[in-house]
C-alpha cells in the first residue's frame, strides 16, 4: 500500500521548478508525483495514445488544457481536485500559490515526456 504523500519510486526529473518521482511497480500504469515550486509551472506536454488522471493533494494552482482542436481551458485546482486528461491533449500545471503544489498523476504505459 502507498500513501498519497509518498508514492515511492525514482526521481525522473528535478530542477528549480519541480521534483518528479515515478513509481513503475505496475506493468501497465505509472504513478507519478510532482512537488511544484510556488510561482512556477511544469513544461507541459501532449502525447498521442495516452490518457492521464491528475489528483491534487496540497497547494493551489491552475491546470491548462489545449484540446486537439486548439481550444484552451483552464481549471482552478487545489486539494481534492481531480483532472482527467484525454488522449493527445496538451496539459500544463501552474502553481498560483505562495507554497508548494503537490499532485499525483496516473498514466498508462511508459513515460514518454
Amino acid at each position: 500500500m502507498l500513501h498519497i504523500e509518498d508514492i515511492g519510486g525514482e526521481i525522473v526529473k528535478q530542477d528549480d521548478r519541480y521534483t518528479v518521482r515515478d513509481n513503475t511497480t505496475l506493468n501497465n500504469l505509472v504513478v507519478s508525483s510532482t512537488h511544484l515550486t510556488a510561482g512556477r509551472a511544469t513544461t507541459g506536454h501532449a502525447h498521442a495514445g495516452q490518457e492521464e488522471v491528475y489528483l491534487f493533494h496540497t497547494g493551489v494552482g491552475e491546470m491548462e488544457l489545449i484540446d486537439n482542436n486548439g481550444r484552451v481551458t483552464k481549471h482552478a485546482v487545489g486539494p481534492g481536485s481531480v483532472v482527467l486528461i484525454p488522449d493527445g491533449h496538451f496539459h500544463r500545471v501552474h502553481n498560483t500559490g505562495d507554497y508548494g503544489l503537490y499532485f499525483v498523476c496516473v498514466f498508462d504505459g511508459s513515460r514518454e515526456h
